[in-house]
Order: C-alpha cells, then sequence, then structure tokens
C-alpha cells in the first residue's frame, strides 16, 4: 500500500483525469452556437445522445466523491503541530515491533533450515537405498 502523499497524489491524477473525460463528453455532445457577424458555410448536426444528461450526472459524482476523497487524505496528514516527543514514541515502537518481527523470522528460518537438513537426509536414504536394490537386482540376475 502507499503513503499518504503517493495516495493524495494518485486522487489529485484522477481528479484530472474526470476534469479532462468530463470537458470531452461536453464537448462531444454540445450543440454548436452561433456567433454574431460570422457566416459559415457548411453544416455540422450535433451528435444526439439521450444519456448526455446521465453522463453529466456521473461525472458530477465522480468529481464530488473525488474531491472528498482528497479532503480526507488531506486531514489524514500528519499536522505540522505533532510533538517530536509523540513521533519518538512512534518511532521506538516501530522500532519494537521490528524486533520482534526480526525474532521471529530468524525463529522461522532455523526452524525451515532443521526441515530442510531432515528432507535432504531422508533423500540421501532413499538414493541410497535405490542405489542397494539396483546393485542387488544386478547380483541376481548374474
Amino acid at each position: 500500500m502507499a503513503d499518504r502523499l503517493t495516495q493524495l497524489q494518485d486522487t489529485v491524477n484522477l481528479q484530472a483525469e474526470n476534469f479532462c473525460n468530463s470537458v470531452g463528453i461536453i464537448q462531444q455532445t454540445s450543440f454548436p452556437s452561433k456567433f454574431p457577424n460570422f457566416d459559415r458555410t457548411g453544416s455540422q448536426t450535433p451528435i444526439q445522445n439521450p444519456q448526455q444528461e446521465d453522463y453529466a450526472q456521473l461525472f458530477a459524482q465522480l468529481i464530488s466523491r473525488c474531491a472528498k476523497d482528497i479532503d480526507t487524505l488531506i486531514e489524514s496528514l500528519p499536522n505540522e503541530d505533532s510533538s517530536t516527543e509523540l513521533q519518538n514514541q512512534s518511532l521506538k515502537r516501530l522500532e519494537m515491533e521490528n524486533q520482534e518481527t526480526a525474532e521471529r523470522l530468524e525463529e522461522i528460518v532455523l526452524n525451515g533450515e532443521i526441515l530442510l537438513g531432515k528432507i535432504q537426509n531422508a533423500l540421501e536414504d532413499i538414493a541410497q537405498a535405490q542405489l542397494d536394490m539396483q546393485i542387488t537386482m544386478k547380483n541376481n540376475m548374474k
């Protein structure tokens, strides 16, 4: 999972994408307007889309939801008023958790090495038994 600043940047990028896409839909579905003192030859008919209102509602929801997410992420950022003592306590707690996790990892690795040794010994016994059986079969065939 990304840190809060990365999440915030991703959400801001998503908001920019929502704005860009909504402008694209507006351009695609809008009706041309006439300007005074400007005569244009050629006729273009706008794309009639019955879902135009649906797009407006969809993008309004996306943009407002994304704005709420941005506000939430900004509020969850650490406060400047956070004291050095609180930060030190948090770092000490994290350091202790890290040490405990490292000890558990060492224990798991040790157990894994013991298990690997047992498996290797069993494989050696199986290989030796197969060799002994092959030698016995060759001697019996002679």
